[in-house]
């Protein structure tokens, strides 16, 4: 069975019940148990999932043991066969108008009459089970489906032709991936290491956060020509002049960009000052200023002012002494 159908069908029947039952008891298909021995129960991760979401506990009937669930198994081939041979000449030409007819026949049996007691199934149900039942949840469970992937080299995973990224620490890992209509969910050790809205429509889409990259992945992606006027704004009006003759001016972007960035790297070792005063300077003698002309004075300036500062003469220490009357070496004035 496919596993979206069956979770909708137990969506739907603890919606008819009105709650959910504390146990639910079904067979081995993989839909819900991936694995079954005598020691060891493992559910399918969806399943579970749904489970957990309605409060309720999975044991999974013994493998080839029929008789754990005999009298629901004989039960819902007995209300089959009834409805069909109530059914059998009706004709409907949509889904939706054959399932309104099957509901109204799935009343009518559960208020039929027992052979050999009184009362009905429906009023049974309301007696003696129903106040067995656990509230429902607000809302029903959506269904996840649970996929295993391994992080490529870019550090994206493949669902569905479209790719995620994860922190590049995960390179050449193995995660499970928690794949909702809206959501995927990337876990590493069941801790869940990526979050993205889910992609639609031409294959291939790229869902990558700048957070998961390597630092040298991030400084390419910032290199753009927004950041780099609004860098040059910060420093001051010669530079902002500058960096709008070199986007201006390149044929490449993407070079012009290169060429910023590495002047922009140059703020680590220089003041805005200091950059400010040598695009000053470049704009001054040249009408086709490049970053190697600002760099080459930047250095310039950096050894003039070194040596300025070493020309300029001290003080010697006497220019500091005291001057003392005669009062104080015990003269007397005249």
């Amino acid at each position: 069975m496919d596993l979206n159908a069956w979770i909708g069908a137990h969506n739907r029947a603890f919606e008819y019940f009105g709650g959910s039952t504390q146990i639910v008891v079904p067979d081995n298909l993989k839909t819900s148990v991936t694995r079954h021995t005598l020691k060891e129960l493992v559910l399918n991760p969806t399943y579970r999932e749904m489970c957990d979401h309605y409060g309720t506990l999975c044991m999974p009937a013994r493998v080839r043991a029929p008789r754990d669930k005999a009298s629901v198994e004989g039960s819902v081939s007995t209300i089959s066969t009834w409805i069909i041979a109530a059914l059998r000449n009706e004709h409907c030409f949509t889904l939706t108008d054959l399932n309104q007819k099957i509901s109204l026949k799935l009343e009518e049996f559960n208020h039929r009459d027992f052979s050999k007691k009184k009362g009905t199934r429906f009023t049974a149900f309301e007696e003696e089970e129903k106040f067995a039942l656990s509230p429902l949840p607000a809302k029903p469970y959506k269904m996840a489906e649970w996929r295993t992937a391994k992080v490529r080299l870019d550090y994206h995973i493949s669902i569905g032709n479209m790719f995620y990224s994860v922190p590049y620490e995960y390179i050449g890992k193995n995660v499970d991936v928690r794949v909702s209509e809206h959501l995927i969910e990337v876990f590493f050790k069941q801790m869940r290491v990526a979050t993205h809205s889910r992609l639609y429509g031409k294959f291939g889409q790229l869902s990558t956060s700048k957070d998961h990259m390597p630092d040298n992945h991030k400084l390419y992606v910032e290199q753009t020509p927004e950041n780099a006027l609004q860098w040059a704004e910060t420093i001051g009006e010669n530079t902002l002049r500058l960096i709008q003759y070199l986007l201006d001016t390149y044929q490449v972007e993407r070079k012009a960009l290169s060429s910023i960035f590495s002047l922009k790297n140059s703020s680590r070792r220089y003041t805005k000052y200091e950059i400010e005063r040598a695009c000053k300077e470049i704009l001054n003698v040249t009408q086709r200023p490049t970053v190697k002309l600002v760099q080459n004075q930047l250095k310039a300036n950096k050894k003039k002012d070194a040596e300025q500062a070493l020309e300029k003469p001290s003080k010697s220490q006497d220019d500091f002494g005291f001057t003392r009357g005669s009062d104080y070496w015990g003269g007397k004035g005249q």
